[in-house]
Parts: C-alpha cells; structure tokens; sequence
C-alpha cells in the first residue's frame, strides 16, 4: 500500500539521520518481511469491513470507523514514535513495533468475546501503532544494511514486498473471514441470540489474527537477536515547528495536501470494494467472491510501480502524476455511470493509476527541501492520516446518496493532486 512508502525516520517533532551499516546479511530478509507484514496488515482492513458491517448492521460510515481509528494512528503515534525510535535506536524502535502490532493482534480475541465493535475499533488503533512505529524505521533501517550506492535497489526491493502483502492478504484474508458468513443475518436477532452469533462469527476474524501473532512473534525474535548490529548510529534532534513552517512554501504545502488526499481516496476506494461490487446494478456478488477481487486493485498497483518505475526516467514526475490522475477520474466517472463489468472493473482499475502517485508526489514536494528533508518526511508521516478522514466522509455520503454517486470524493481529491502534478510540470526545482 502506499503508505509504505514514508521515507527518512522522520514523524514531526523529531527527525532522525543515521550512519553507518551492519555486514549482516540475513537482517535484510527480516526488513523485507516487515515491510510484507505491515502491507498486508493494511489491505486486510478491505476484507474486514463488509464482515464487520453485516455483523454489527453498520452503516458506511459507521463501518468506515475501521479506517478511521487506524490511520488516524499516524497522527497520533508519529511524532512520540519518532521521538521514541530516536532515544531506543532503529532495531529496537523496530522491535517495539513488532511487539504493539502483536498485542493489537490479540486484542481481537476479548473484542470477539465481548462481541462489541467499540473494542474492535480498540484492537485495530493498537495495531496501527504498531503499524507506525515499523513505518518510522523500515525504510532508513534498510538503508543501513549495505553499502549506500546500493540503497535504492534495497528500498526498491522491500517496498516491492510490500505490495505483495497488499495482494495477497486480501485475497486468503477474503477466504478465511468472509468465506464464514453464515446465511443468517444479524438483522434477524436480536438479545442473547445476536450476541452469541456475532461471537461465533468473529472467531475467523480472530483466528486470521492470531495467525498474524505468531508471524509478528517469529519476526520480533529475530530483529531482537540482531537488535546491537548496527554501529555508528546516531540521531539528530530538530523541531516540530521546523517542519510545520516547511507547510508555508507552495511546493511543499501543496504536496502534503495532496498525500492527505490521495491516501483518503485510495484508502476510501479500497474500503468499499467489496460493497460496491456486491450491488445489483454491478456484479451481484457475494461477500466471498467480491472480497477475492479486492487483489486486482492492490495487485494493479503492484505491476503500475514496476511500469511506472521505467517511465518515470524519461517523463517528467509532474506530467506522469497529472496523467495517473486524470485516468483515475476517467475511470471513476466511468464506473460510477455504467453497470455490470464494465462499473466493476473500471473501478478495480483505479489501482493501477494509483500506483506511482504517493512516492511521486512525495519526491515532488520534497524536492527544495535539502536538509530539511526529514522534517518534511516527518509531516508528510502524518499527512497519512487522510486515510482516516476521507474513508469516514465517503461512508457518510454512501449512506445518504450511494456508493456509485459517492466516488465523487476521491474523483475531487483526485482532480486537486492533478493540479498539483500540471503546477510541478511547469515550475521545476531548481537545484
């Protein structure tokens, strides 16, 4: 997911910078599969959702809390969590995450047991800070395992491992947890009865996550056995009104904006999936055979990177995040005023637009930034926090006028980082 992209330590109030690396090999194979964990961690929320809707007879919004609770995390968590990977260290502010997505992972079972969705709601923020602290330390600590001239070709390969757990935890996640709807539904129980059945059916839910503990406990492990093999590193301190003030240049403010934004709406897309390829008018569907679909659109922006990688060496980044955008607006406006496969895969397309849109328009808006790049880093680490607002707001226009009618949050979102593509096209950076 696009979230697995943040770049340097970076979380606002204090940024850090690193040198030195470590000659042991097999720690990478440990950041890979932390930046695999935390993707597919991210995407299962799609297949969480519509169970949790039917469950607890949600509305769009309410079931849209599930977004909100976890990206409203980077928020929260990101500028304590970098003031916490700064005092204990990038291996154990690593472990530290491991740890708190773990404990999120168990939650689960007394918000199973207790069969209230607030509790849900509890386990998921827990997760997601865990989910935050590892963000705040993948990338810089994979930069640390090899040589600097080979640290793109590292980052390149780990944030590839990343969009495979954004494709293939969605796709067992769907056969696990929606494959165990029941053919009753909560809306015909209600008292003991309902509770009982909503205990019984959130064991999947459960089961899925305690899955996801032991591998989380595997992985914790080992980072703590290489937890002293990083020498030299050292920390800088800089302020949160550093990287607040960075918001006052167009270049950098725009781009913040437009990571709030663009997170918002493919978080919001992806939210819905399942729900919109369930309508009538769309495919008719079930849970379990929509909820298998919901790959296409995170595995459209794993081949988009690869694709987008190569173009990007000869198009200038304004024009190709001007172009994506436009072709995702084109593909919203279709899907939201046609019916049957032509709605459903023009919306699943999306994916591939999105592709190279956070990571472009990250390096757009850092670019004059010099030293002060991780300060920015940092505050577009919370900017993530879209992924929060803009699901909860197309929730509450779902409920009122459609799910088809209501893609025109992200189409407008969108129409907003095309702005800002067609700006960087024109004013380049000068260095």
């Amino acid at each position: 997911m696009a979230v697995a992209h943040v770049s340097p330590i970076g979380a606002g109030e204090d940024s850090a910078s690193a040198s030195g690396h470590t000659d042991a090999p097999e720690l990478r194979y440990f950041v890979f599969a932390l930046f695999f964990i935390f993707g597919g961690i991210t995407s299962l929320n799609d297949v969480i959702i519509p169970k949790l809707k039917e469950l607890f007879t949600l509305s769009f919004f309410e079931a849209s809390l599930v977004q909100f609770c976890f990206f409203i995390a980077y928020a929260v968590v990101g500028i304590p969590g970098a003031r916490l990977v700064k005092r204990i260290g990038y291996m154990r502010g690593a472990l530290a995450g491991l740890v708190t997505m773990l404990v999120g992972c168990l939650l689960f079972i007394p918000a199973s047991r207790s069969a209230l969705f607030p509790l849900f709601l509890f386990a998921y923020f827990i997760l997601a800070a865990g989910v935050v602290l590892v963000q705040i330390v993948a990338n810089p600590l994979i930069s640390l395992l090899g040589p600097a001239r080979t640290t793109s070709s590292r980052l390149t390969f780990a944030q590839a491992f990343n969009s495979l757990g954004t494709t293939i935890f969605p796709y067992f996640g769907s056969i696990l947890i929606l494959g165990g709807l029941a053919s009753l539904s909560a809306k015909e129980l209600s008292g003991p009865a309902l509770d009982a059945y909503r205990t019984n059916e959130t064991q999947a839910i459960v089961s899925g996550y305690l899955g996801l503990a032991v591998a989380l406990a595997v992985v914790a492990g080992a980072v703590w056995l290489f937890r002293n093999h990083l020498k030299g590193e050292r920390h800088e301190p800089s302020s949160l009104a550093d990287g607040l003030a960075l918001l006052k240049g167009t270049r950098f403010g725009w781009g913040a904006a437009c990571i709030f934004l663009y997170v918002g709406a493919e978080v919001a897309i992806g939210s819905f999936i399942v729900s919109y390829l369930k309508q009538p008018s769309v495919l008719s569907l079930t849970d379990l055979s929509a909820g298998k679909l919901i790959p296409l659109y995170w595995g459209g922006a794993l081949i988009g990177r690869f694709i987008g990688s190569a173009v990007l060496r000869v198009v200038s980044p304004g024009k190709v995040l001007t172009f994506n955008t436009i072709g995702a607006i084109t593909l919203i406006l279709i899907s939201a005023n046609t019916s049957g496969n032509v709605a459903a895969y023009t919306l699943l397309a999306i994916g591939l637009m999105n592709s190279i849109m956070f990571p472009t328009i990250f390096s757009l808006a850092c670019e004059e930034l010099g030293p002060k790049a991780a300060d920015g880093s940092g505050i577009i680490n919370v900017a993530i926090a879209g992924g929060a607002i803009i699901p909860a707001i197309y929730g509450a226009m779902a409920d009122r006028i459609g799910l088809a009618a209501a893609l025109t949050l992200p189409a407008l979102c969108y129409l907003v980082i095309a702005g800002f593509g067609m700006w960087c096209a024109r004013h380049r950076a000068a260095f």
